[in-house]
């Protein structure tokens, strides 16, 4: 099968080509499989007629994951228009250029279409009500897919990603820890962390199933991340055990940290349906962190 895999130099693009490059053999991954990563020097999303371009210039693809994305929360609230050309315009055309084609497509999406005001673990039917541009453009882009492909669209969302790659919490917690003596950490957000090579290895699981191969399926949304729940002041203080840095971790309120753009208090998501469709395990949380650690520090 040939497969392209969008937003090659953010921390899932490059976590889906550290997995398919390991030694390491994934499991029932189909060795036949092509993978093609492309970046924004490649396919500029920010740009609708290079979208066009770079799909007429080349053959159909069996599948589409779609990792590209304007994540900078705070930065959206000042850049709408470019957040939702990325976030909803461009994903709006690569789910019709799919469609035409008869591709699947795998896309991902974010814990911040929900407010966080629901005390409960959030499923894939419960109301969805962003409270920032960046929640805002994700969700419209979800709809996009929806209206344009009943069929063969999975929307995967995920939460408080992290990696070797890029820029993100932990890497900036460490670099922090070992700059001062003593942070303020936000302690009434709460959340699931998610070690982008877990959720690369998820999207592998689906993409190699035969029935996800072989079979028209209603499009569906899933929700991933890796086991429990945590506050980013207690995701400071683990990363700081784990990585023995010394620095002393303030608990502080949303309301003491300002930020451009609204937070939800707690995204934690239920994960059951994707664990029971495509028999996927889900690591805890600070398993997964520990192993990030030991590889880095």
């Amino acid at each position: 099968m040939k497969i392209l895999v969008t937003g090659k130099d953010g921390q899932l693009g490059q976590s889906l080509h550290k997995v398919l490059s390991a030694s390491v053999k994934i499991d029932n991954n189909d060795e036949s499989n092509e993978f093609i990563f492309v970046g924004r020097k490649e396919l500029d999303l920010s740009n609708d007629s290079n979208i066009n371009h770079y799909f007429n210039s080349n053959s159909k693809f069996d599948i589409i994951i779609n990792c590209a994305a304007y994540t900078a929360v705070d930065k959206a609230e000042e850049e709408p228009e470019l957040a939702n050309q990325i976030n909803h315009l461009a994903v709006k055309k690569i789910a019709e250029i799919a469609n035409k084609q008869g591709s699947k497509l795998i896309h991902i999406s974010t814990d911040y279409v929900f407010d966080g005001e629901s005390g409960k673990p959030y499923t894939e039917t419960d109301k969805t009500n962003p409270i920032n541009v960046y929640g805002k453009t994700k969700l419209i882009g979800e709809k996009a897919i929806q209206e344009i492909m009943p069929t063969n669209a999975i929307i995967i969302r995920t939460s408080w990603v992290y990696s070797e790659y890029g820029n993100n919490f932990v890497k900036t917690m460490l670099r922090l820890g070992k700059e001062r003596d003593e942070i303020n950490v936000v302690s009434d957000q709460i959340g699931s962390p998610t070690y982008a090579t877990d959720l690369a290895e998820a999207i592998l699981t689906i993409v190699n199933n035969k029935d996800y191969q072989n079979t028209e399926q209603s499009t569906e949304i899933y929700h991933y991340s890796n086991e429990g729940e945590i506050s980013w002041y207690g995701f400071t203080k683990e990363i700081f055990k784990i990585a023995r840095v010394g620095c002393k971790v303030n608990p502080i309120t949303t309301y003491q940290y300002p930020t451009l753009a609204q937070r939800p208090k707690n995204t934690k998501m239920c994960q059951s349906a994707i664990a029971e469709i495509y028999s996927i395990n889900f690591r805890d949380w600070n398993v997964s962190l520990n192993n990030f650690l030991t590889k880095i520090t």
